[in-house]
């Protein structure tokens, strides 16, 4: 499931943060919503794929600056502090077609255009409604005439074309005649006489509901699709041992060495090509087209499957095909895991999973699509796997082996049975994978000898209580040394890495203490220590860590304070990189060096240059004490001129649901309703605003990412009690005019607390909130919700929000998108008909996007959106001062 932040993060939207005013802020002084939510994006994305060359001298990640479109390539050299960019819509112009790189130009300038449009409409928009004469067909009025030139032109075009098609026709008609008179004796016709230009007829133009119909199609012809823009390289391969690389861009394979102003081609294909790094030798490339590995050497012609397909006598039942490679680093062995068809007991093909239906009411008669969508209550229909291990051949010129047998296999079926990548010792000695079967569950962690013929033994199982969040971030990784896995386990309530001896198969913590620690970046190369991202002493942070394996001992790299995501350490142990910011200094590429003693670089500049002129508030933090004596953490904009006294309108934003590590209160979120719009109420109508994170997020330990289960929104609605409670007296706002607002999970929390707890809130906007759990994706709610394992009946029915309803007694506003296929619309419409049956009608009203998907996005734009929210909270909160 997603939440507000997932749109917003994609916006990359944040206000610099500022000390507050001691004044006041003139209502005329703050940026108005169409500034705040412009339409061009203040920010291009965030640095990707960071990785080390070999050497750890070369840092290369997918970046590129404010305003261009893709991700290119650039590399930064540690020794001398340079940065070369490696790739760009110019230099990949010499291995592009002319046509193409056309077409990405005027695409680009499309898109430029469109956002400049869309940002005068929108001003011009209000500036209507604020009575200033303003045109606001002026947009329409120009396209109409742009398309009337357009079908002018084409018209001339094709009656051009209809003359020249004519007179080719008489002309082959005269020759035919002539050849038959001659054939006859008969004298040769005359040709016809040209034609005399038609009479020019008074065409009426076409009239302006015809061109609207008109231009509604070229908006959808030309509408912008992710390949009509430059994408930049898609991934890179470091070398195995020298300081150079291979990318993949557009179905090709570019090298790259330490030094050269360009890349260089290798592979031109129309295919979608996957790298998968370099031959042991750095002689050659490895990568994926499909399923097939082909592996491609860079001094001799030709390309070699490495991955030959797996072959069945015609009577074996489950014929195997192969779904994913992985590959040792030293090239020498391979796993195979391959999946077969599920078929029901007459050996037909099991029939597909469940579809529901979303309705667009675009057209002039509304259509339907369909997306897929599996419940509780669905039967399962995992295919059959099998694992294989195999010799990765040397050469062209090795006689093909005998196909061995599967090293693991899992029937499928009505089964919840999920699999971790194979992970590969450095040395290809060992390989290792974990399973997790759900409706047993049963986590297992699997340790196998690189042998095509041996199975690979179980060195870890634990049955129950594990932690529902552990399965989706369990990835194991060998030590350099290949002696030691290490992988996350929850045994103590926190997702903190573990060791498994390869040896001895003793199981041993690497690290304690109440705080998530569940991403690791790397190890050095002696394998006496690894980098891990951890929250400790800050969980609205996260910060690098060098963990010493043997003793335990932790030292912090990064800056406290930074919340620091997709980092990676290099193999010589000297460095790491990271994005990292908070909501002073805006998220950067930063390298960090591993000892810590020399300062950090940032090697990236994301931010469009105007941002700075957007000031409001900057947050502050606090945490409270829920009625269990929980620790909720939150943050909270205080308008400028704010006293303890003051009796002051406030809203509440909240989440509530766990999902990998997501919460609200990250110090570098910008979340586009939480943080932008909370400073906005703040600053210009002198609300409070918090956002808060109520047990049942992630990243706060399994007490609290297990809050709700077979209890769904009753933990929350208990915090969100609790600090309604103290917010008078600590926050200075009026108790009688407080608001709550959620979106996706936060959706639901918004509308249970409002149900179950009606005069604890003065209004509140509900946002795409799953209110039926037994329609939702069961990846999610059989493993957050409530145990899922009866496949005969809808079991979480029990946890609806219909029977809820009723208990409604303050203004609540209902938004969703009407084609979402994540929490589908009718979710939302089932609870309006439930709050209209009970005679709420006065209470309850929609905001609808028609064309909006779970993040909105469609014909309402967040600037409209937020307007919207502020209308609400206005007519039901009032003003600070009321």
């Amino acid at each position: 499931m997603t939440f507000a932040a997932v749109g917003s993060l994609a916006l990359a939207l944040a206000l610099s943060a500022t000390p507050p005013l001691q004044a006041q802020t003139p209502a005329a002084t703050v940026p108005t919503l169409e500034q705040i939510f412009r339409a061009e994006p203040y920010r291009s994305e965030a640095a990707k794929e960071a990785a080390f060359s070999r050497s750890g001298r070369y840092l290369a990640y997918l970046w590129s600056p404010f305003g261009e479109p893709g991700t290119d390539l650039w590399v930064h050299d540690t020794r001398t502090g340079k940065t070369q960019r490696v790739t760009s819509p110019q230099v990949m112009a010499a291995f592009e077609a002319p046509e193409d790189m056309e077409r990405f130009d005027r695409k680009l300038k499309q898109r430029q255009t469109e956002y400049a449009e869309r940002q005068a409409r929108e001003v011009a928009q209000q500036a209507y409604l604020r009575g200033e004469k303003v045109d606001l067909s002026q947009w329409e009025t120009a396209a109409i005439e742009t398309l009337k030139k357009e079908l002018a032109e084409k018209k001339a075009k094709d009656e051009a074309q209809k003359a020249a098609d004519k007179a080719e026709a008489d002309a082959e008609k005269h020759a035919a005649a002539v050849l038959a008179a001659k054939r006859a004796g008969k004298p040769a016709p005359a040709p016809a006489a040209a034609a005399s230009a038609p009479e020019k007829k008074d065409d009426k133009d076409k009239e302006l509901w015809e061109l609207r119909d008109e231009l509604k199609k070229k908006l959808a012809r030309d509408k912008l699709k992710p390949a009509d823009l430059y994408p930049g390289p898609a991934q890179f391969a470091w070398a195995r041992k020298a300081d150079e690389l291979v990318f993949q861009y557009r179905g090709g394979l570019y090298r790259w060495k330490a030094g050269d102003k360009a890349p260089t081609p290798l592979v031109a294909t129309q295919r979608e090509l996957r790298l998968m790094g370099y031959t042991a030798d750095d002689g050659g490339v490895l990568y994926t087209d499909e399923t097939r590995v082909l592996r491609m050497g860079f001094k001799q012609p030709g390309v070699q499957v490495v991955n030959r397909e797996l072959i069945h006598p015609d009577d074996e039942q489950k014929k195997y095909r192969i779904s994913e490679t992985a590959i040792s680093e030293d090239g020498r062995w391979m796993s195979l895991l391959a999946r077969a068809p599920l078929k029901t007991a007459d050996d037909k093909p099991a029939p597909s999973g469940r579809q529901v239906e979303i309705m667009n009411y675009s057209e002039r008669w509304a259509t339907a699509k369909k997306v897929n969508r599996e419940v509780s209550d669905d039967k399962r229909t995992q295919p059959p796997l099998a694992l294989y291990v195999r010799q990765v051949p040397s050469g062209a010129s090795d006689a093909p082996r005998k196909q061995p047998a599967p090293v693991f296999t899992n029937a499928g079926g009505d089964v919840w049975f999920e699999m971790s990548d194979v992970a590969w010792a450095r040395d290809g000695s060992h390989y290792a994978f974990t399973t997790w079967e759900r409706d047993k569950e049963l986590l297992r962690v699997y340790i196998g000898a690189a042998d095509e013929g041996a199975k690979p033994g179980m060195v870890l199982e634990r049955r129950g209580d594990v932690g529902h969040e552990v399965v989706n971030v369990i990835k194991p990784r060998f030590t350099p040394d290949g002696k030691t896995l290490v992988l996350i386990l929850d045994e103590s309530g926190w997702r903190q890495p573990w060791a498994i001896d390869v040896t001895s198969k003793a199981l041993r913590q690497l690290v304690k203490g109440d705080f998530e620690a569940h991403q690791i970046a790397g190890f050095t190369p002696d394998s006496k220590a690894l980098f891990v991202l951890a929250n400790q002493g800050d969980s609205a942070a996260m910060n690098l860590l060098r963990v010493d394996i043997a003793s335990g001992t932790i030292q912090a790299l990064g800056a406290a304070g930074e919340f620091h995501r997709a980092a990676v350490a290099s193999e010589d142990g000297r460095w790491v990189a990271a994005n990292a910011g908070n909501w002073a200094q805006r998220p950067e590429l930063k390298l960090l060096a591993a000892d810590g003693k020399e300062t950090s670089r940032t090697l990236t500049d994301s931010s469009d240059k105007a941002w700075a002129e957007l000031k409001l508030l900057q947050p502050e933090r606090f945490n409270y004490a829920n009625r269990h004596g929980d620790r909720i953490e939150g943050y909270v904009f205080k308008p400028t001129g704010w006293q303890a006294s003051d009796k002051r309108p406030a809203i509440v934003y909240v989440y509530g649901g766990p999902l990998n590590d997501r919460h609200i209160v990250e110090v570098d979120s910008f979340q586009n309703t939480a943080y932008l719009f909370g400073q906005y109420m703040a600053a210009k109508y002198g609300y409070v605003t918090v956002a808060v994170d109520p047990r049942g997020h992630s990243n706060y330990g399994r007490k609290f990412s297990d809050a709700n289960w077979e209890r769904a929104g009753e933990p929350q609605a208990e915090d969100l009690e609790d600090l309604a409670k103290l917010m008078p007296a600590r926050f200075g706002v009026d108790a009688r005019r407080i608001g709550l607002n959620g979106w996706s999970f936060g959706g639901f929390q918004t509308q249970y607390t409002m149900y179950t707890r009606p005069d604890v809130f003065a209004a509140g906007i509900a946002g795409a909130g799953p209110t039926e759990w037994e329609n939702y994706n069961s990846w999610y709610s059989g493993r957050t919700i409530g145990k899922a394992t009866d496949r005969t009946k809808p079991v979480l029915r029990k946890y609806s929000l219909l029977p809820l309803a009723k208990g409604l007694r303050k203004p609540l506003l209902l938004v969703h998108g009407m084609q979402d296929p994540n929490v589908l619309y009718q979710d939302t419409v089932n609870v309006y008909r439930e709050l209209v049956d009970s005679g709420k009608e006065s209470l309850v009203e929609l905001f609808l996007d028609p064309d909006g998907v779970h993040a909105m996005g469609g014909v309402v734009k967040p600037a409209g959106w937020h307007r919207k929210y502020e209308a609400f909270w206005l007519r039901n909160l009032g003003r600070a001062g009321d």
